[in-house]
């Protein structure tokens, strides 16, 4: 019992002593210290980051825009992460007294443990390794990745975030990127198709498309060079296609069509050339035929003369075949009042006296 107590008078001298809160107080002032010096070098870092790549961009050797972007934003993460770990570390030893050797030991065996069993995310983090240094897509750029489409926020070692045209953030891990189209290195082909109707000739409507493409380069920068009339692509039920190709700046081509049919949609218009609509031919029986279907009843009929006098033939011979009937019906009967011929006695087979 006497054991307890002297050890709690001496736990209460000591926290009601000079020294406890001396240590309490240096403690504190060290770690204020820690966490303005790492704030100060990260700015300090940043700062020397973009005087960098500043630069390099009047320099003579210089890097596509959209990969300063990228490497700029990268190296300023990764300082942020070097800094705040090394001052987590320096609290940890230099304030609390832990054994940080140790400490760091056991998180590496650890760290093994889980690379081996956390697969995903060491594919993850090769793959954003990749990404970087091949080059594939920017911050800036507009992608089709993992089904995702739109215009790269951030690059980063384990997941890339992607953000749609609607406004949607996507957040794709690396290691899902196997397949990435990028629009934003080389210009756009935009391609589009007229319909013209048949009433309107191809040569006059071809003129009016040629006047219309002419200026569009001056008029929007979006068009890089004067669009290309690549004639008549199909013909459809009630309306031919002439097919215009233009080079557009990148990720502009879905622009720069737009912009095209608009044009020239005014202008065929005010040409008088309408847009064309489905129609529906209908005939009637009572209707006259044409003269080409005159002509060919005309020569089927001309082909087929012996089948005519045959007909003709058959007829007069049911007729005379007709004829001897009746004859032979009078010859044998008798007429009866309602039309009909009641044949002979004699025909049944009777006498003179009427028995059989």
């Amino acid at each position: 019992m006497d054991y307890f107590s002297d050890r709690v008078t001496n736990l209460w001298d000591y926290v009601t002593g000079p020294e406890f809160w001396t240590t309490i107080f240096q403690g504190i002032v060290e770690i204020i210290v820690i966490i303005v010096v790492a704030v100060l070098v990260i700015r300090i870092g940043s700062k020397l980051v973009d005087h960098l790549f500043e630069g390099r961009r009047q320099g003579p050797l210089r890097i596509s825009e959209r990969r300063e972007k990228t490497l700029e934003k990268l190296i300023t993460n990764t300082l942020k992460y070097t800094v705040y770990f090394t001052a987590f570390i320096m609290i940890l030893d230099g304030v609390f007294k832990f054994e940080v050797g140790a400490l760091l030991a056991g998180a590496g065996v650890a760290g093994l443990a889980i690379g081996f069993g956390a697969q995903s995310l060491v594919k993850d983090v090769i793959s954003g390794f990749f990404i970087i240094f091949e080059d594939q897509f920017s911050v800036g750029d507009y992608i089709i990745a993992s089904g995702v489409e739109g215009t790269v926020e951030e690059i980063g070692l384990r997941t890339s975030k992607i953000q749609s045209w609607t406004g949607e953030l996507n957040v794709v891990p690396n290691g899902n990127i196997t397949q990435v189209t990028n629009y934003s290195i080389y210009n756009g082909l935009a391609v589009i198709d007229i319909n013209v109707p048949y009433e309107s000739d191809v040569t006059v409507a071809e003129e009016i498309i040629e006047d219309v493409i002419q200026g569009l380069p001056d008029k929007y920068e979006e068009i890089v060079n004067t669009p290309i009339i690549h004639g008549v692509q199909t013909l459809d039920v009630s309306h031919y296609v002439i097919r215009v190709i233009a080079d557009t700046l990148p990720v502009y081509q879905w622009a720069g069509a737009r912009i095209i049919r608009k044009e020239v949609k005014e202008r065929l218009y005010n040409e008088g050339i309408q847009i064309p609509a489905p129609r529906l031919v209908m005939y009637t029986r009572n209707q006259q035929p044409t003269s080409m279907e005159a002509e060919h009843d005309k020569s089927k009929q001309a082909d087929l003369p012996y089948e005519h006098d045959s007909l003709k033939q058959t007829a007069a011979s049911k007729s005379e075949n007709q004829s001897e009937d009746d004859s032979d019906s009078q010859l044998s009967g008798k007429k009866t009042e309602s039309g009909r011929w009641k044949p002979d006695r004699r025909d049944i087979g009777t006498d003179g006296d009427g028995a059989e």
